[in-house]
C-alpha cells in the first residue's frame, strides 16, 4: 500500500471516517457513512466527492483545434467558450481509449479530462497523435486537485461561498474566475452522477480548504462526504459508462450505445472507417438494460445466456439503492436485446432468469 498514490485530501478522507481502498494505483474512499446512505445524500440533498485522481491535460497553440478534432469522435467545432463537451477517443478499429470531457476555453486552449486509470496511456496516445498539428501537450495532473459536489442541493451550498452567480453556469459549461471562500477555481456544472452539480479544480494547495469550507456549508442542507462505491451506484443508475465495464479497447461506442457522441459526418477522426464499416454492417452486440426476474444479484463479468447458449456478459450490476431492484448492463448479442427478452444471468454457476429493459433506469435531474 505504501506505493500508492495519495490525493491532498487523504488526512481530510481518514478524519471523516473514510474507508480507503486502492484504485487505479490511488488510495481513495471507497465509502465514509456507508454507500447506501451517501448514495442518497446524492440524490436527496448533496454529496462531494474527491475526484483529484482524474487526469488533465492542456492543448495549447494554433493547431489545438485540429489536433482535439481529430483526436475525439463528437464535434467540438461546435463548441463556444468555456463549454464542455463530452466524447470519446478510438483507436484505429473503433476501440474506446478513454472517455473524457474536452474544456474549450478558446480555439488555441483545450483542458481534456481523462480517467485516472488511464492517465498515462492516454497521454502517449495524444503524443504518438500529435503529428504535425502545432499544438503542446502538458499533463498538469500532478498539479490539479478537483473535488466534485453533487445533488439537488449542490448550487444553494456552493453559492453560500462565492458572490459569484451560479446561475451564470449553464450545463456543460464552465468559468475558470470562480472566486470559492476566497480562492480562485475552475467550476463547470458536470458530473458523473445523474444530479445537478458542479465539478471544482484549483491548485493542489488550496484543496483541502474548498472541502472543508463546503462541508461546513453544507451541514444544514445535509451535505455527506462521498465515496468512490455511490460513485460507481450513482453513474450506473444514471447508465453511465465506466470505462472497463461499458467501454473498453475491445468495445466500440456504438456498441456501447454512445452513438450520439460520435459524429460519424464529421471530416475525419481517428477510428472513424472503422466506426462507419460497423454501422453500416449492423451491430453484432449491444449494450441493454436488464432486470432480474429471479432472486439474485448480477456483477460485472457475469455470464449471460440465453437458452443455453452465451450471448454476452454483464458490465456492471447493482441493487439499485434508489429503484431497490436488482438490475443490471449488459453485452450482449443483438438478436436478444429487444425489450421483454427472456435472458439468464449466470450467479454462481446458476442460472437466474432476467429480462431485458431500457437503460433509463433513472431520469436524470440535469438543470439545463
Amino acid at each position: 500500500m505504501d506505493n500508492l498514490k495519495k490525493t491532498r485530501l487523504y488526512d481530510d478522507h481518514i478524519k471523516y471516517g473514510g474507508k480507503l481502498i486502492e484504485f487505479a494505483g490511488w488510495m481513495l474512499p471507497v465509502q465514509y457513512e456507508g454507500i447506501i446512505e451517501e448514495h442518497e445524500a446524492v440524490r436527496n440533498a448533496a454529496g462531494l466527492f474527491d475526484v483529484s485522481h482524474m487526469g488533465e491535460i492542456k492543448a495549447t497553440g494554433k493547431d489545438a483545434f485540429n489536433f482535439v478534432q481529430n483526436l475525439v469522435t463528437n464535434d467540438i467545432s461546435v463548441l463556444e467558450d468555456n463549454q464542455v463537451i463530452y466524447t470519446l477517443m478510438c483507436y484505429e478499429n473503433g476501440g474506446v481509449v478513454d472517455d473524457l470531457l474536452v474544456y474549450k476555453f478558446n480555439e488555441e486552449d483545450y483542458l481534456l479530462v481523462i480517467n485516472a486509470s488511464n492517465v498515462e496511456k492516454d497521454f502517449q496516445w495524444m503524443l504518438e497523435n500529435k503529428s504535425n498539428y502545432e499544438v503542446e501537450l502538458k499533463n498538469i495532473s500532478e498539479e490539479i486537485s478537483e473535488v466534485a459536489l453533487q445533488g439537488p442541493k449542490a448550487q444553494k451550498i456552493l453559492q453560500t461561498l462565492t458572490a459569484f452567480n451560479l446561475d451564470d453556469i449553464k450545463f456543460f459549461y464552465c468559468r475558470r474566475d470562480v472566486v470559492i471562500d476566497g480562492i480562485k477555481c475552475l467550476v463547470s456544472r458536470t458530473g458523473y452522477t445523474g444530479e445537478d452539480g458542479f465539478e471544482i479544480y484549483t491548485n493542489n494547495e488550496d484543496i483541502t480548504k474548498i472541502w472543508n469550507s463546503i462541508l461546513e456549508a453544507g451541514k444544514t442542507y445535509g451535505v455527506k462526504p462521498a465515496g468512490l462505491g455511490c460513485r460507481d451506484t450513482l453513474r450506473f443508475e444514471a447508465a453511465l459508462p465506466l470505462y472497463g465495464n461499458e467501454i473498453s479497447k475491445d468495445i466500440t461506442p456504438l456498441e456501447a450505445g454512445l452513438g450520439f457522441f460520435v459524429k460519424l459526418n464529421k471530416e475525419s477522426f481517428i477510428g472513424k472507417e472503422a466506426l462507419v464499416r460497423q454501422k453500416e454492417e449492423g451491430l453484432k452486440r449491444k449494450l441493454v438494460g436488464f432486470e432480474m426476474t429471479e432472486r439474485g444479484i448480477p456483477r460485472h463479468g457475469y455470464e449471460v445466456t440465453a437458452n443455453g447458449e452465451n450471448i454476452g456478459f454483464v458490465t456492471t450490476g447493482y441493487m439499485s439503492p434508489t429503484l431497490k431492484k436488482n438490475i443490471g448492463l449488459a453485452l450482449i448479442d443483438s438478436k436478444y436485446t429487444e425489450l421483454g427478452t427472456e435472458i439468464d444471468i449466470l450467479i454462481r454457476n446458476k442460472s437466474v432468469k432476467a429480462k431485458v429493459i431500457s437503460k433509463k433506469f433513472y431520469s436524470k435531474n440535469y438543470k439545463k
